[in-house]
């Protein structure tokens, strides 16, 4: 689930929800400090310690405030890209960054892993980035279908990584 998202579904569960993921993303996934963040959101220093620290409830303006900045720092830099989830020897096979399929141009964005535990890590990291669809071998792909609201194309023996990043740029309509 995306930051925003995160944030947006807190607002409505609980102020005390609402308090602990905003510190949480503000933190860790935006790797901000809270005197950074008000500033880039616009909103007073003051109002967002209250809010932080459960002596203030935010509006509606505030809140649309804080979810603007987050939507827009999710997607700065980003585009369509397929990630493509492998050990480094498979990832150095990837000749094109940039790959035609059909009449579109998609961009691929190699997360190397080692193990099956990096390799899921990879995989959501890939999608919190904003990757549109994600290769990787089968012996991941059963669980990160399970946990990714993206596509997962699985690299089989049989087939080259090429086709499997086809497939994946098909799957993401």
């Amino acid at each position: 689930m995306r930051s925003s998202d995160e944030v947006m579904r807190a607002a409505f569960e609980s102020d005390e929800e609402f308090t602990l993921v905003l510190s949480r993303v503000i933190k860790d996934d935006l790797r901000m400090t809270a005197a950074e963040f008000s500033e880039r959101a616009g909103i007073p220093q003051s109002t967002l310690y209250k809010i932080l620290s459960g002596h203030r409830e935010p509006n509606i303006t505030t809140l649309r405030s804080v979810i603007r900045l987050i939507r827009g720092i999710e997607s700065e830099g980003r585009g369509d890209f397929i990630a493509v989830i492998a050990t480094r020897p498979v990832l150095d096979n990837i000749v094109e960054k940039k790959m035609k399929v059909g009449d579109r141009l998609v961009t691929i964005r190699e997360y190397s892993a080692n193990s099956v535990e990096d390799a899921i890590v990879a995989a959501i990291k890939a999608e919190r980035d904003g990757a549109r669809a994600l290769v990787c071998a089968p012996i991941v792909s059963s669980t990160v279908e399970k946990v990714l609201r993206i596509p997962v194309a699985t690299i089989m023996p049989r087939n080259s990584l090429l086709a499997a990043i086809e497939l994946a740029a098909r799957k993401m309509g």
